[in-house]
């Protein structure tokens, strides 16, 4: 399942690294109207009350990092009492047409998320703190790697805090058993898995195990493995220029057909149109 999540950043492309290295001088407000799927903000320097479409605003103190989910509108303030100048940074993700496997990473995210900068995603903020105080050559290219390690380690720090509800997918993998199947799953896409399969190198009897999956993931194995299966080739399908015949190979389909009417049936939409569409949006990003 850990590959799950790393597929997170090779699915999101970043639209830039917007730094606003300004001094902001209190009382200082900034409004973002978002659209982005997923947005980083932290306090390099200074305080701030981060509010998200109308909930409750919440302090990010320096090194703190906040994940806002999805197209959600967004503020940010000075504390009050607080009169240092203020440094922000933030950075929006957008994966274009929806449907592949950051959203399934996604999906079960709350709004916004915190992450305090006492864990591993300080050390990550430092060095974004650092690279952001020189202009040596690369400077840009090096900010939006290192905004891409703030996103996943605070995303990991999160994830793995037992009160954080993480999504069952995630959770799931720390099971020996059903996180061995979700691996192998992962892995070999295209390979003809069955129940039984799966069991069997989970070291289960066929019952045991789907009871065991379906309790901890939220459904059975192999509705799982074709929402993965359809997640992949909708990535496919957005970041390559292959036949749906060769994605359907690739992804556990016996032919392009079948790709098809599964995709169609899935996403409401042809792979076809599925890709056009996702074409005309990177064309007019």
């Amino acid at each position: 399942m850990t590959d799950t999540l790393s597929r997170l950043l090779d699915d999101v492309r970043p639209l830039g690294v917007l730094v606003e290295s300004a001094r902001l001088e209190a009382p200082w407000q900034v409004g973002c109207p978002n659209g982005s799927a997923l947005t980083v903000v932290t306090m390099i320097r200074g305080s701030a009350a981060l509010a998200v479409d109308g909930r409750p605003p919440q302090v990010l103190a320096p090194g703190d990092v906040a994940l806002v989910v999805g197209p959600s509108a967004y503020s940010l303030s000075g504390v009050d009492g607080d009169t240092d100048d203020a440094v922000l940074v933030t950075g929006a993700y957008d994966v274009g047409v929806g449907g592949g496997v950051c959203d399934r990473v996604l999906g079960g995210l709350p709004a916004v998320l915190f992450v305090e900068s006492g864990t591993e995603v300080g050390s990550a903020v430092a060095l974004l703190s650092r690279e952001l105080d020189g202009d040596r050559a690369g400077r840009r290219a090096l900010l939006d790697r290192l905004l891409d390690l703030v996103l996943l380690t605070a995303l990991r720090e999160w994830l793995d805090r037992p009160d954080s509800g993480a999504p069952q997918w995630y959770t799931a993998q720390n099971d020996p058993a059903v996180g061995a199947a979700l691996a192998l799953m992962h892995a070999e896409p295209a390979y003809r898995w069955t129940v039984e399969d799966l069991a069997r190198r989970s070291a289960m009897s066929r019952a045991a195990f789907s009871r065991r999956f379906r309790d901890l993931v939220g459904e059975p194995p192999m509705s799982y493995l074709t929402c993965w299966r359809l997640c992949l080739a909708a990535d496919q399908l957005r970041q390559s220029h292959d036949t749906l015949a060769t994605i359907a190979r690739k992804v556990g389909y016996a032919n392009a057909y079948a790709l098809s009417a599964a995709f169609t049936r899935y996403y409401g939409v042809r792979p076809g149109e599925y890709r056009a569409d996702a074409r005309s949006e990177s064309d007019a990003a």
